[in-house]
């Protein structure tokens, strides 16, 4: 399995969920690294699970300085980067009349402008040819209660693969989105009772044209797709791993 061989990969938001599970698969190619984060103990414990070739990066990707220093360790440690994977993010429960500027700046800080920010400031330490991916949401695709302002945002950084394929066609750096349904991650956790997740997760899984919902795995399949020369013909595309939750009825 050496798709990925010398391939050195940044994944901001490694250390658990979606991350973890595309820096697994990543790595399974060959590929080493970095996993960018701001829970150190997460961090400690998927870097030891990932063994060998990567490295723990404790940086907030919403801070430019925290991401010029996680980009320029990765390269005074690997040399010049190959793949990199905006993953890091997180969505918030919250209508248009209950949500506040505070709660937009914050979630759109973290689901938009560090995106942008972060590929942004990997530039200098991207080698030609480099793969971005970014990770979007099918919350984009489909109005989810009281997930309207991720949706939005999620929708834009779909764009922005489109828009930063064309801004570096000079240097054949090709960006492209994984757009995930829902996904067995931590996240559960964060918005539902303990006692209620695997009720709930059943019920996604049952509203799932695929039968269950995703797991990180399959996002990770994906990444590697896209970072691979397998996808060299693709710039500025979505790839809905999904399940069918958005295109199809069940």
């Amino acid at each position: 399995m050496s798709k990925l061989k010398n391939k050195v990969a940044v994944i901001t938001g490694g250390n658990s969920g979606i991350g973890l599970g595309i820096a697994k698969a990543l790595k399974n190619e060959g590929a080493t690294g970095a996993i960018v984060g701001r829970n150190q103990e997460t961090l400690d414990s998927a870097v030891a699970l990932l063994g060998d070739g990567f490295i723990a990066i404790n940086a907030d990707v919403t801070n430019s300085e925290d991401l010029e220093r996680a980009f320029k360790t990765a390269s005074e440690k690997f040399g010049k980067i190959d793949i990199l994977v905006a993953n890091a993010g997180a969505g918030s429960v919250g209508t248009v009349a209950t949500t506040t500027e505070e709660d937009y700046d914050k979630l759109m800080n973290l689901n938009l402008k560090a995106v942008y920010f972060t590929v942004q400031k990997a530039l200098p330490y991207l080698n030609d040819g480099s793969s971005v991916i970014l990770i979007g949401s099918n919350a984009a695709h489909r109005a989810y209660g009281s997930f309207t302002l991720y949706g939005a945002a999620k929708s834009a950084v779909i764009y922005l693969a489109k828009g930063f394929s064309t801004d570096l066609l000079d240097r054949k750096i090709r960006a492209n989105v994984i757009t995930p349904g829902t996904t067995d991650t931590p996240a559960f956790e964060k918005f539902i009772p303990a006692e209620q997740v695997d009720a709930v997760k059943q019920q996604f899984a049952e509203a799932v044209p695929a039968g269950r919902i995703g797991q990180p795995a399959d996002i990770g399949n994906a990444a590697v797709f896209l970072a691979s020369d397998d996808s060299s013909f693709m710039l500025g595309t979505e790839l809905l791993v999904d399940g069918g939750m958005t295109y199809l009825v069940k």
